[in-house]
């Protein structure tokens, strides 16, 4: 009875028994009449209260005058006037009584007996075959506990191949290679190639590794089994490896086929790290992954791939060549990656003539494809609001500072004293930004509060960087530092705005001096030891190997660029007072300062450009609340350089 419609009407069935068996219940114990000695009724007859007496067999239904019905039972070898008479009742009175004889049929009074007796015993057994049936469920689903939770994908009709996935070109060209091994091994093992047992994916969130793993098996047309590494450990000690084993098992007879373990690194970490001793359950299921990947089956063509974040968390066994034998880095796409990847995801929506992808993915550096999409869909959603029949470039632009920063906050009531710190603020932030060398271009200055800020001050790199120089980190400094130079240059006293500034600059300067050898005093050299415990996967301290005067070396030299960076904005703001003063009177009238506009204020001829870059950017400066507020920030450090 494993199918749940016959279920179903088994348990309808039973229901219907025991009313049937209810109904035949009352019926017998007479429904709602009331059972009375015979010597009753005589003396009723006798008082005149008696209008008709039913005799069916040995039982009488007698009906009074006032509507009220009784029973009773009279002796089965006399008839019912004599025995009613012998009793005391009047000849006379009982021959007025109208009399009615019924005479039932032998197999209807069978019947009614049988399934008076039959019913009940059918519903007992009904309820306990019930009860049977989920004392087994209970076993079954005890048995399978240490079954495989992986969704198994058919491959007949993929849903998702190489077309669907973009800006990640090398990532597919090594992919297509093991859509061969899968498609035809036979071309490989002739020439003595061994089929990879793995591929690792590692990358940043949100760039594509569990789609592309997907396309992968959409491509070779081969079953697809999913799971996350999550789903291996439970709370009981050795489930875990017993659903690998289950896994594996389940895929050797689907061979070919693909095994994609997401987020591996949650039972992949190193052996040892655990906080409660060096053998627990995680341990476990890594030990079974390991043989099944490397065991003594070497038949079976079956591809493990697998998805990280933090391949330097997983144990070195789990890397070596004979298990997970390649690793494809998915990167954060480029411009042209960017395009392409608007371009997967603006299939079958309508968009406006305006609409420029291209611009969108320049003014878009450091968005990976799940940022995008859900930028793409943010823009369907804004148009939908304003009841559009397409999604023009300024949906676009909306969603873009919606993603970034949150949603306007109109309903703000700011004072007119606050408006003036604010736009001085940012305005100082805009100036030094625009008048520092190696700063990338101001696009839109604003004193709208979005998000926890109060003011944002929008710049957009011209190409993607992967690394910066020196300079670059320092005007970047000194227009981080923009907006509370011009708070002491412009209002004569400074307030809480600037903490997010202070914090970021700090951090810069430092990795200046501790992580990029780029202090003449100190040389190039790395001051500090990052540790971290690989069990929580985190940062937890940093090891101090140097001595407590080169630690004050440290202090002094990050003390020394934070104010060269702040007397260079100061000088910056002193000499074009004017323009600040113009621009901060604009912002509190206008409250937004879009590029021309900017440009056009400080008098400098504005270039042509994309309707797109008016609006677009990928990194911010920002007016923090007075409330403490904190406002994050885009103005990373600069990627740290490659181990030699």
């Amino acid at each position: 009875m494993s199918n749940p419609k016959v279920r179903n009407l088994f348990v309808y069935f039973l229901i219907f028994i025991a009313v049937v068996t209810i109904l035949m219940n009352l019926r017998q114990n007479g429904g709602t009449a009331d059972n009375i000695p015979i010597n009753e009724v005589a003396s009723a007859i006798n008082e005149g209260m008696v209008e008709r007496i039913t005799v069916s067999e040995d039982e009488l239904t007698i009906l009074y005058a006032n509507d009220r019905i009784a029973t009773s039972r009279k002796d089965p070898s006399l008839p019912a006037p004599e025995q009613l008479i012998s009793l005391g009742a009047d000849p006379d009175a009982v021959a007025e009584v109208e009399w009615v004889y019924e005479q039932p049929s032998d197999w209807a009074s069978w019947l009614v007996a049988a399934a008076s007796y039959l019913l009940p015993f059918l519903l007992a057994i009904g309820f306990f075959y019930l009860m049977l049936r989920q004392a087994q469920g209970t076993n079954s689903q005890a048995l399978n506990f240490g079954k495989s939770r992986a969704r198994m994908f058919t491959g007949d009709q993929p849903t998702v191949t190489f077309d669907d996935v973009a800006g990640v070109d090398e990532a597919k060209e090594e992919l297509k290679e093991v859509v061969e091994f899968l498609k035809e091994p036979e071309k490989f093992i002739q020439l003595g190639a061994r089929i990879p047992k793995g591929v690792l994916l590692v990358g940043s969130p949100g760039t594509g590794k569990t789609l592309l793993a997907k396309a992968v098996s959409g491509e070779a047309g081969v079953p697809f089994f999913s799971i996350s590494g999550s789903e291996f450990v439970e709370m009981f000690v050795g489930v875990g490896a017993s659903r690998v084993r289950d896994l594996f098992e389940q895929a050797k007879g689907h061979s070919a086929c693909i095994v994609f373990v997401d987020e591996i690194d949650a039972v992949g970490r190193h052996r040892g790290a655990g906080l409660g001793g060096s053998h627990d359950e995680r341990e476990q299921t890594l030990n079974q992954i390991l043989v099944e990947m490397d065991g003594f089956d070497t038949d079976t063509n079956v591809i493990v791939m697998a998805a990280t974040n933090r391949p330097d968390i997983l144990d070195p066994a789990l890397l070596r060549p004979g298990r997970f034998d390649r690793r494809v880095v998915l990167d954060k796409p480029d411009v042209k990656g960017r395009e392409a990847i608007f371009r997967v995801h603006v299939r079958g929506k309508p968009l406006a003539s305006d609409v420029d992808l291209e611009a969108l993915a320049k003014a878009t550096p450091g968005f990976v494809g799940a940022d995008i999409e859900n930028l793409v869909n943010e823009a369907a959603i804004v148009a939908a609001r304003r009841n559009k029949r397409s999604i023009s470039q300024e949906d676009f632009e909306e969603a873009f500072e919606r993603v970034l920063l949150g949603p306007e906050r109109r309903s703000r009531v700011m004072s007119d004293e606050e408006k003036k710190i604010t736009a001085y603020h940012d305005g100082g932030h805009a100036l030094v930004h625009h008048y520092m060398p190696h700063c990338d271009p101001v696009r839109k200055v604003t004193i709208i509060p979005r998000g926890m800020a109060l003011g944002v001050t929008l710049v957009t790199p011209e190409e993607d960087i992967w690394n910066m120089t020196e300079n670059q980190i320092k005007d970047r400094l000194a227009g981080a530092l923009g907006g509370r130079a011009a708070e002491e240059v412009a209002l004569g006293e400074i307030t809480t705005g600037a903490s997010n500034d202070l914090e970021m600059v700090t951090k810069m300067a430092r990795a200046m001096v501790t992580r990029y050898g780029m202090s003449k005093r100190l040389g190039p050299m790395v001051f500090g030891k990052k540790e971290e415990l690989v069990f929580l996967g985190r940062e937890i301290a940093e090891q101090r190997d140097y001595s407590e005067a080169v630690a004050e070396e440290i202090d002094n030299e990050v003390r020394r660029i934070i104010n060269e960076a702040y007397n260079r904005a100061k000088q910056v703001l002193i000499e074009h007072r004017d323009e600040l003063d113009t621009i901060a009177n604009h912002l509190m009238e206008k409250e937004t300062l879009e590029r021309d506009e900017f440009l056009a204020l400080i008098g400098e001829e504005v270039p042509e450009q994309s309707p797109a870059e008016a609006g677009e950017s990928s990194q911010e400066e920002t007016n923090e609340e007075a409330e403490g507020g904190e406002v994050p920030s885009t103005l990373d450090l600069p990627p740290a350089p490659a181990p030699a």
